[in-house]
């Protein structure tokens, strides 16, 4: 019976390992999946005529959000940020912009600072993670790219995050 089991556990964790190192890429819209020139579309497509782009939610990377005041990424921001390093593995030549992000309390420069902190400390988590730090540049928005505006706990709560942008190859 326990060698019955071992093998099973064996089995499970051979299959778990296997489809969790998978290299598949994620899918767009149409099925069919994302290339790097892919994801550089969709970053530029957010600029249209000016230089700040339109606010954009989770697409295939996770956002990593922040609580209050904060800049710590903790052990809920270190899950989604391990499961966007497994998504890069399918992107070995994608160049990579934080954008951090805040909520509408605080002064236009304490905002600007605070997402700075927090875009500098997720780049500084993923090169801790072995990811190579030209593959990396950061940027802070603030509270000028809301992705809720409702003024609540609620939507501040999904404002304070570093957003992963893909925007081209490394050369």
């Amino acid at each position: 019976m326990i060698k019955k089991l071992n093998t099973i556990f064996i089995v499970f964790v051979l299959a778990l390992v296997t489809t969790s190192c998978s290299s598949k890429k994620p899918l767009g819209p149409d099925g069919r999946p994302l290339s790097e020139s892919d994801l550089a579309g969709q970053y530029d497509a957010r600029f249209g005529e000016g230089q700040i782009p339109s606010a954009e939610g989770e697409g295939i990377f996770r956002d990593i959000m922040f609580g209050y005041d904060s800049s710590s990424v903790d052990e809920y921001a270190l899950q989604d940020l391990e499961y966007n390093m497994q998504v890069l593995q399918s992107y070995p030549n994608i160049q990579l912009q934080l954008e951090g992000h805040c909520d509408e309390r605080g002064t236009n420069e304490y905002n600007m600072a605070l997402g700075s902190k927090r875009a500098k400390a997720v780049q500084d988590a993923m090169i801790g993670l072995g990811f190579d730090s030209s593959r990396l540049s950061t940027v802070s928005y603030g509270e000028e790219l809301p992705l809720d505006t409702a003024g609540d706990e609620s939507s501040w709560a999904k404002n304070r995050r570093v957003h992963f942008a893909g925007f081209g190859e490394k050369q």
